[in-house]
């Protein structure tokens, strides 16, 4: 019915993932596929799919239950959420448990899927009764498009002009209630009246060392992993940025890793060699993150630079660096932003040196 419809179809169940940088924390899979179908897990089911399986995040889990537990009991929808944080930290995993909590499916597109008011108003119209709709980068909604959204997420209802001129008409057409989970590492690019729709908003913090390990506990189990010593956990938990995805790649790396080169079992010394031929330290720092400090420390003798003359020194993009490399940088105190720019701390430069 309507064109250039990009959406999927999601069970609760794990889409795979292509590896493109072992760290990195952005979003992988189909989700801009340009026609609707079932995602397909080619790997084991590793995300959870109850708040009850859900590991860390306790504040927003809890505030999640008491919701859902009291629009079940009045027989609504679920409240729209609005999801922010850094990528990697289980944005699309608490959509899937949302809908499954509630009985219903959840849909997953993207912000940049979504460039016509077309492409909108088709995915909309798809939606069953109490279904998720979960966007993730919705801050990269083009405006024409965000103006749409606004009467769906109030009034379940939405007015689409079609054709133009003197035979232009407007149909309003009704939607079934359903729920809006955005999702956006950009939290401050919002619009003030989008984010004023959301009913729950919780930014998304790192994950402790615990919670990681408890999550590639439960991972190794639905993977069907035999034999991880204690300081193998430990040691992929260190290096896994306080990110579930990133610990969950780099299980999969020491896994492969451990069957065809080492004994089968995944310990410290199976980790270190792993993700050795990874490039990844005991930090956790990849040679993305190496040569950003390279490149500060030398290039730009400690800074402060900017973000601009440091992507352009890199060959990369800005925006990348802010999104991907920095967060973590700036959380393990190896970098600080300045008004004059990026500048290397002494925890840094120690790193460097040794």
């Amino acid at each position: 019915m309507f064109p250039g419809l990009a959406l999927i179809a999601h069970c609760p169940d794990d889409a795979g993932m292509a590896r493109e940088r072992i760290v990195s924390g952005e979003s992988q899979g189909g989700e801009k596929d340009s026609a609707p179908e079932p995602s397909v897990s080619s790997g084991p089911v590793v995300r959870p799919k109850t708040l009850q399986d859900y590991v860390g995040q306790a504040a927003l889990v809890e505030r999640l239950s008491i919701a859902m537990e009291a629009v079940k009991g009045r027989g609504e929808s679920m409240e729209h959420v609005l999801l922010h944080g850094p990528p990697g930290l289980g944005k699309t995993t608490l959509a899937h448990v949302i809908a499954n909590e509630m009985g219903s499916t959840a849909w997953v597109t993207s912000g940049p899927a979504l460039n016509k008011a077309a492409d909108l108003v088709g995915t909309l119209t798809k939606l069953g009764e109490g279904d998720v709709l979960f966007i993730d980068e919705i801050h990269r909604l083009p405006p024409a498009v965000e103006e749409y959204i606004y009467p769906a997420m109030e009034d379940f209802k939405v007015d689409f002009t079609v054709d133009s001129g003197m035979h232009a008409k407007v149909i309003t057409l009704t939607l079934k209630p359903f729920t809006l989970i955005g999702a956006t590492t950009r939290a401050g690019m919002l619009t003030q009246p989008l984010r004023a729709r959301f009913g729950i908003t919780h930014h998304l913090e790192y994950y402790p060392h615990s919670d990681l390990i408890e999550i590639l506990k439960r991972a190794v189990v639905r993977m069907g992993i035999s034999t991880v010593a204690v300081s193998g956990f430990d040691a992929i938990a260190e290096r896994s940025r306080g990110t579930p995805r990133v610990a969950l790649r780099l299980l999969r790396r020491v896994r492969d890793f451990a069957e065809v080169r080492g004994t089968g079992a995944i310990d410290a010394p199976a980790v270190t060699a792993a993700l050795k031929l990874e490039g990844v330290d005991d930090l956790g720092l990849d040679e993305i993150d190496r040569k950003y400090l390279r490149v500060l420390a030398e290039v730009y003798e400690g800074g402060p630079a900017g973000l601009e003359a440091i992507a352009a020194t890199m060959g990369g993009d800005a925006g990348t660096l802010e999104d991907i490399v920095e967060p973590y940088l700036l959380q393990i105190g190896f970098l600080s932003r300045t008004p004059r720019g990026r500048k290397l701390t002494a925890a840094g430069e120690g790193h460097l040196r040794g």
